[in-house]
């Protein structure tokens, strides 16, 4: 019933305009249940392309010239998906945002391939979890199988679309490449997790055949540059050929005071003699400054000279300005130096600075999202035996990523006590100031000035 609708939507919206063959032109429209924006987003990679205001049905449209094919991306505030559009494509979607990616539904031109594609994104979040679970713990033989298993199912049920279907080349390529870099990212994690779930001292002897795809990596695909697993598989790689070439050919190089800042600074050479689509590059440059600079805390002095190193190799990169913040704000949260004075809104609309809230007394500042029900639940949760555990200290949840009046209802449903719940409207300067990464963090103060700036609420 719902595809029919669906697809009486797409005939409206479309109307009598011209059909896939007669115009290059680009027609993306939907319906959002419990919308927690009022506009959508298109992005190309990193650039915007257009945004749709929400009608009063909560339905949006993006009427689009000749634009290049190729995948996408949708933003609904805080939450997005990928979608492929070509020329000539009308495409309409449908989701609730209580279960943005679950309820998500294609239909209209190019329908089977991104379906498929919001399958493989799906199916990838239950086997991550069962890689950590069970995989890792394998054999090297064993878990080859295991991953050929996997990728073979994916792999049958791609072909079999493509024979049903008129899918493109191009599309095809995308989701094939979706698959093999999916299964070649855990090739390059299993040694590591081997290792550390196994508790062997060294690491496990790989079959010759184990990296065999390393021979067909391609480095400067620029239709792949955010496709996640791409992404993903892009980080894990030069993860792990930064620590074996360091094992291999550099004395002491995984150990000692300095080893940070070797390891990182080999990935960031690794990655500037293999790179050189400019937007990957300056992705995975961002992402070993991030890696470095939060991980794990090191030598002032050595930040500096892996600073220096970071815009040698990575000139004009793009993330300069956020990396900079980073690390001012790493500075900022400090022991003994005061709170940051961001303001916040408590639950009666009253506006207070976190220095306020921290004024003459213990606190530990929490933070959640209302778009994860399943972490903001287990943060509660883990909240209720803090109040056991830290009785000297006001437990100061401060809410990001939500609309204000969901906040609210969110709260109330849970029936948590809403006089030490704070609201932020400006998380992005939130995030960045405080170093919200990961979401579990706390921020430990006496007086309103810094404890503990980076503290862990699961560690507590």
């Amino acid at each position: 019933m719902n595809r029919i609708l669906l697809f009486i939507v797409i005939v409206l919206l479309v109307g009598c305009s011209s059909s896939k063959k007669d115009s290059d032109r680009i027609l993306f429209a939907g319906e959002i249940v419990n919308p927690t924006s009022n506009q959508v987003v298109l992005f190309k990679g990193g650039k915007k392309i257009d945004s749709a205001q929400l009608d009063y049905k909560n339905r949006f449209k993006f009427n689009l010239p000749a634009i290049e094919n190729g995948l996408y991306h949708f933003n609904l505030s805080p939450e997005y998906q990928y979608v492929y559009l070509e020329k000539g494509d009308s495409l309409m979607v449908r989701l609730n945002t209580i279960y943005f990616d679950e309820s998500l539904v294609f239909s209209g031109s190019n329908e089977e391939l991104n379906n498929f594609q919001l399958e493989l994104f799906l199916s990838a979040e239950e086997e991550d979890g069962a890689m950590y679970s069970q995989y890792y713990e394998l054999e090297p033989e064993d878990f080859l199988k295991k991953i050929a298993s996997l990728k073979n199912e994916k792999l049958d049920r791609l072909n079999e679309l493509k024979t049903e279907s008129a899918m493109s080349q191009g599309g095809y390529e995308l989701l094939m490449s979706n698959i093999e870099y999916s299964y070649n990212r855990y090739k390059e994690i299993y040694p590591f997790q081997h290792k550390r779930k196994t508790s062997e001292e060294i690491m496990h002897d790989l079959p010759k055949n184990f990296y065999a795809y390393r021979d067909n990596i391609n480095y400067n695909n620029p239709n792949l540059t955010y496709l996640r697993p791409y992404y993903d598989f892009m980080k894990a790689h030069f993860g792990n050929l930064s620590y074996m070439a360091c094992a291999k050919g550099c004395p002491n190089g995984n150990s000692g005071t300095g080893k940070q800042l070797h390891f990182n600074k080999h990935k960031l050479h690794l990655i500037d003699s293999l790179v050189v689509e400019k937007e990957l590059r300056d992705n995975l440059f961002r992402n070993v400054a991030f890696d470095y600079l939060l991980k794990k805390k090191d030598e002032p002095e050595n930040t500096e000279i892996f600073l220096k190193e970071f815009k040698n190799v990575s000139k004009n990169n793009m993330h300069i300005e956020e990396i900079k913040n980073l690390y001012q704000g790493i500075l900022n949260l400090q022991p003994s130096k005061v709170i940051p004075n961001l303001s916040v809104i408590s639950f009666d609309k009253e506006i207070k600075t976190l220095t306020e809230i921290g004024k003459d007394k213990k606190v530990l500042f929490y933070f959640w999202s209302g778009t994860n029900k399943k972490q903001y639940q287990e943060i509660f949760k883990r909240i209720e035996v803090l109040k056991d555990k830290r009785p000297d200290h006001e437990l100061v949840g401060i809410n990001i990523k939500t609309d204000y009046n969901d906040w609210k209802v969110i709260l109330k449903n849970l029936d948590v006590d809403p006089k030490l719940q704070y609201h932020t409207e400006n998380f992005k300067e939130l995030t960045e100031t405080l170093v919200l990464y990961p979401m579990n963090k706390a921020i430990i103060t006496d007086n309103a000035i810094i404890v503990d700036g980076f503290s862990n609420i699961y560690y507590n």
